[in-house]
């Protein structure tokens, strides 16, 4: 059933979603070779997946068919056995069993010298215009720029990164052949012409809204320092911020007019504590500059 690693790692991917802190330790202990044989021989009887055991739902599993998938769409694997693993993501609680990549992968040597750009799917013209500007900014000066691909401020910092010539990565919540949101298709397809989608589920798999919240940790973690440009109150940009906090990376925010309901969630953080204001991309890079050497 198993005829080598790389096809281990897709059979986990296709049990697992990511984020868990269980099954990312028994990846972590066991290896994906010995992990599955642990599940094939019931080590694990009483966890259930969808309703069934996981020996049957490993049973179930075709893996060739996932790696016609994978050729289908030039989507390439990503493990800790390659040397262009993000390390900065096993700082994470529930580091990924592996990624799944579509673009151009050498964008990954660079990826210890990025910043995640974040906000609202919202934004007011003063938050494009200052994501887009410091997204530019920081590809001048040599840094990547990690976002999710959404629309509104991510969107902007993606767009920002390719008009400056530079790299940017989108870390998806689904599939890299399942890209969201679909009015973004255009913006995703200028990606893979010099960046990187990137994902940590198979590439059909359709996104859900728990699985943004569980990619915001890749965001957090896979970059130098997260930037929060506009956000709610209550907001995903928030928790990718707070997932930053937690592995310590610095967090920045942009701070915007005190009525406005866009700039509320970086407010909230500037006011805990949790980020540095940084208003201008002189301010961004003195903050971070030093975090690259």
């Amino acid at each position: 059933m198993i005829k080598d690693n790389a096809s281990s790692h897709l059979i986990l991917l296709s049990l697992f979603e990511g984020g868990n802190e269980f099954w990312s330790s028994q990846y972590l202990e066991f290896g994906a070779d010995d992990f599955l044989g642990r599940i094939a021989a019931g080590e694990y009887v009483e966890r259930k997946r969808g309703g069934i055991s996981l020996q049957d739902a490993l049973s179930s599993i075709d893996v060739s068919q996932i790696m016609e998938q994978m050729e289908s769409v030039e989507a390439f694997l990503i493990t800790r056995e390659d040397s262009d693993w993000p390390g900065s993501l096993d700082d994470l609680k529930a580091p990924p069993i592996a990624l799944i990549g579509r673009g151009t992968r050498s964008v990954l040597e660079g990826v210890s010298k990025s910043l995640s750009i974040v906000g609202t799917r919202n934004p007011t013209e003063y938050g494009i215009r200052v994501a887009g500007d410091f997204a530019a900014g920081a590809i001048d000066r040599g840094w990547s720029i990690v976002s999710g691909g959404a629309f509104g401020i991510d969107s902007a910092a993606h767009r920002g990164a390719l008009l400056a010539e530079g790299e940017t990565i989108a870390i998806l919540g689904g599939g890299v052949n399942s890209v969201f949101p679909s009015g973004n298709d255009r913006l995703f397809r200028q990606i893979l012409e010099n960046g990187l989608l990137l994902s940590e589920v198979l590439p059909n798999v359709h996104a859900i809204p728990a699985r943004f919240l569980i990619r915001n940790r890749l965001i957090a973690a896979i970059s130098r320092a997260t930037v929060v440009v506009e956000a709610a109150f209550r907001s995903g940009s928030l928790r990718t911020a707070r997932d930053a906090s937690e592995i310590f990376r610095p967090v920045l925010a942009v701070p915007g007019p005190i009525n406005s309901p866009t700039s509320d969630g970086c407010h909230r953080l500037i006011g805990e504590r949790t980020a540095e204001i940084v208003t201008s991309i002189a301010d961004l890079i003195e903050l971070v500059g030093p975090l690259a050497l």
